[in-house]
């Protein structure tokens, strides 16, 4: 399996690259691939408004998320016209297999500053997959139109993973957040080494 170059582990920090062959099956199957890229953000952008809610006295994520749920609703809907334009339709919400299984790694007990830590890695994590996703479509579709729309979206989910491990090096000692980083990579690695591989989803 190819492995990523420098470049991509310094930014992403991911320990197992997607396997080449999702790319192929995505372009079989272009009405779901889309259908649930639209439910991702869709997801984030709610998940954002989440954690502001949760957490409004953390004045300076609040004050960064909330262009990002704007972000993330554009995104949405950028998704819903290219279905339209394509005379696609948005199926119903699947079952995020692959985020449930991060959700499972969270700290439930211990100390709030822990779960909250958690919470930002795991978006982190999220935003950073979905950006090695994107980088795959954007190399690898078939259809130039595509790869072009994927490109940019690669490009916006690589800035927010960013936000989300500064946001949690702003509020907890630096050595802490590393330190759990390291331990979440670890765990995505190994559910994506036993994930199975679905061109009907994006992750």
């Amino acid at each position: 399996m190819k492995e990523f170059t420098n470049d991509v582990k310094n930014i992403l920090g991911l320990q197992l690259p997607t396997d080449p062959r999702w790319v192929n099956l995505a372009e079989l199957e272009l009405e779901e691939i889309l259908t649930d890229h639209a439910y991702c953000e869709q997801k984030a952008a709610t998940t954002c408004i989440s954690l502001i809610q949760r957490y409004p006295h953390r004045v300076e994520m609040v004050e960064e998320l909330a262009p990002i749920v704007t972000e993330e609703w554009g995104h949405f809907r950028s998704v819903l016209a290219e279905l339209k334009k394509r005379k696609l339709k948005l199926g119903k919400q699947r079952k995020d297999v692959y985020v449930n299984k991060l959700l499972e790694f969270q700290r439930k007990g211990g100390h709030p500053e822990d779960r909250f830590l958690d919470q930002l890695l795991t978006m982190a994590l999220i935003e950073a997959r979905s950006c090695e996703r994107f980088k795959r479509l954007s190399e690898g579709l078939n259809d130039d139109y595509m790869r072009k729309f994927y490109r940019k979206f690669m490009e916006s989910e690589a800035g927010h993973y960013t936000l989300f491990i500064n946001l949690a090096e702003l509020y907890l000692p630096k050595d802490k957040v590393r330190k759990r980083w390291k331990e979440w990579l670890q765990y995505e690695k190994e559910l994506m080494d036993s994930a199975e591989i679905r061109g009907d989803r994006i992750h």
